[in-house]
């Protein structure tokens, strides 16, 4: 399907994700792709040969605190369109001038100017997302209500998982209610798309953005290379700050050097170590699997969306957090990187056309109801990838093609406002993007945190949580 689309595009940056929407933009817009500038530090237009033989054109600029607001007024005006795939353009400063100027505008998530990634100097807390949402939402307060579209973090994760987890707890209670086991209210509460009453009358006490990246290549990290399957800096900044959990009611303990903010909804909170240092038992449709609690904006935005609240007081709310496998080449990147003090590596390198096989399997895995788990997502292969956007891999497909729905439906809405994931429609995203994410299944599961919980030293180590305890957090760590 195409949409037609007659104002500019510019596209920031080119690097992985960037190169994956390209083909998709030029396959579901209806335009006249002379109208379309793809901007990157870097001089990578031969990346961009499709599109610029499309007829867009390609202008190398680093774009600065300083150039900022001149450069997007060379390219944009009222009724155009800026999708934002670049690393480190202050968001506050990017979505403000946007917004002032009539610009609608998309991002997969919301940046600061550059800066290193680790800020001893600064309070946890203060190096959070989470704050970085709060600031956003002081610059839409100011907003009319009829607004120039903003959708905010919507890629894979964050950005699909969101709308996963509202088709996910329609699943469930459905199933629930065939097997005789919910009542009036959730039968109401899934008519209206109640999602939180959905989640609370089901019992969901712990959702997980699940991911496995098995993606192998035939040309083996070297050293002194950090490894990955999309954005090498990206990962870095994100794995280095604080882990962020959405924090559910039903927990009874902080975990360890947890942080707690005192302004907003304070649905969330964060733990004083690095989201690469901390690891929970979680799992996908291939098994179970260890993975990092590197923080991302669901955590934040998914969490409080599923809220409910009654006299200002949060009586319900499920604890979300990431639970993040990569790939074998991008594990010893980040073994390498603790190595050299959290310094980079001197070179950097995205896989593509080396990758020999493997799958990306990546979905929201919702537990502890009454049908105990249930996890619906992506099962997207390199094969696959390649037959439906040769050149691609499945991690970057599943991002661009989440931007790609998130494009068509803010074009047919353009003065939304600033929007969360959370906040369009999930059938609709669901269906435009499905046919790029291969086998997308929705079934229920029998795991728990302690189904294969490794104990080498019997009684004399780790000692599993009694049963009351089975779905607090402190249960999912991973202690070895």
């Amino acid at each position: 399907m195409k949409i037609h689309f007659g104002g500019r595009v510019l596209l920031l940056g080119a690097g992985a994700v960037s190169r994956c929407l390209q083909p998709l933009l030029l396959r579901h817009l209806d335009m006249d792709f002379r109208r379309l500038t793809i901007i990157d530090r870097l001089d990578v237009r031969a990346a961009c040969a499709d599109a610029l033989a499309a007829g867009a054109q390609f202008v190398q600029r680093d774009i600065t605190p300083h150039n900022l607001a001149e450069t997007l007024a060379q390219f944009l005006g009222p009724g155009d369109l800026l999708i934002d795939l670049a690393c480190g353009i202050g968001m506050l400063d990017i979505i403000g001038w946007c917004h002032d100027h009539g610009v609608l505008y998309i991002n997969t998530s919301i940046e600061l100017w550059d800066r290193p990634p680790g800020a001893p100097e600064l309070p946890p807390t203060e190096r959070t997302l989470y704050v970085r949402h709060m600031a956003l939402r002081r610059m839409q307060a100011a907003w009319p209500s009829r607004s120039p579209t903003a959708v905010i973090e919507h890629g894979a994760n964050p950005g699909l998982v969101s709308h996963w987890a509202k088709a996910g707890l329609e699943d469930i209670a459905q199933a629930m209610l065939t097997r005789g086991l919910g009542g009036p209210a959730l039968e109401r509460a899934l008519a209206d798309g109640d999602h939180p009453a959905l989640a609370r009358l089901a019992g969901v006490r712990v959702i997980h953005i699940s991911e496995r990246d098995t993606q192998i290549t035939s040309q083996p990290r070297q050293v002194d290379e950090f490894v990955n399957t999309w954005s090498v800096a990206g990962f870095i900044e994100e794995g280095m700050a604080p882990a962020e959990l959405g924090w559910g009611t039903h927990e009874r303990r902080l975990p360890a050097h947890a942080q707690i903010h005192d302004a907003g909804p304070r649905n969330q909170i964060c733990i004083a170590q690095m989201g690469i240092s901390v690891w929970v038992h979680s799992w996908v449709p291939s098994g179970e699997i260890i993975g990092m609690l590197v923080r991302h904006g669901e955590a934040c935005t998914l969490s409080e969306m599923l809220t409910v609240w009654e006299d200002d007081h949060p009586v319900y709310r499920p604890t979300v957090h990431y639970a993040y496998l990569p790939c074998e080449a991008a594990l010893a990147s980040l073994h390498e990187l603790r190595m050299r003090g959290g310094q980079p590596q001197p070179r950097a390198r995205i896989l593509n056309d080396e990758i020999i096989d493997g799958r990306d399997e990546l979905g929201v895995l919702l537990l502890g109801h009454a049908l105990n788990g249930w996890w619906v997502g992506s099962q997207l292969d390199i094969h696959e990838t390649r037959r439906l956007v040769p050149g691609q891999n499945a991690t970057t497909l599943q991002v661009a093609a989440s931007v790609n729905a998130a494009l068509q439906w803010m074009i047919a809405h353009p003065e939304a406002g600033l929007c969360t994931p959370e906040q369009l429609p999930h059938r609709h995203i669901l269906a435009t993007a499905t046919p790029y994410l291969g086998p997308c299944p929705s079934l229920q599961t029998d795991w728990t945190p302690l189904r294969s919980r490794f104990r080498p030293f019997g009684p004399y180590g780790e000692q599993p949580p009694p049963d009351d305890q089975l779905w607090q957090f402190g249960s999912f760590l991973a202690q070895w």
